[in-house]
């Protein structure tokens, strides 16, 4: 029942099926580079069912809007409970980001943390070629 539900879980809930809170991008005019880290992010392994764990960045040059932070924290949660691969949730994040917010050039990127020794980061690229800076992963 959705009253014995926390506030948190249905605002991760809501913001999982209805468009992302966008604003005016407050400098159009100007490309620059808006650079976002969740690193709390957790999924369920689609074959084990065992959490997964990582960082999500998101990277981009906004065009006529820019994504509200409340909205990128509670979209990333939202993937808590599912079963997703991390290549999945990396173009997923990137396909959803690019459609709502349509930026000039986005790139998302899931440091995830090792599982049985390896390490994995994936990174999509969406929109014009534009120059994003060197990424560092996590060494943990």
């Amino acid at each position: 029942m959705l009253e014995d539900r926390t506030y948190g879980d249905r605002a991760i809930e809501e913001v999982a099926h209805h468009r992302l809170e966008i604003w005016p991008n407050p400098s159009p005019n100007h490309d620059y580079i808006i650079h976002l880290e969740h690193p709390e992010f957790t999924a369920l392994c689609p074959r084990s069912g065992y959490p997964d764990f990582g960082t999500i960045v998101c990277d981009y040059f906004p065009g006529q809007s820019v994504l509200e932070l409340k909205a990128f924290k509670l979209y990333i949660n939202s993937f808590r409970q599912q079963r997703i691969s991390h290549e999945t949730v990396v173009n997923q994040v990137a396909d959803r980001l690019m459609a709502e917010v349509k930026p000039k050039a986005l790139r998302i990127i899931g440091d995830f943390t090792r599982r049985g020794g390896v390490k994995t980061v994936i990174t999509a690229y969406r929109g014009e070629d534009m120059s994003f800076p060197d990424y560092q992963p996590n060494l943990l």
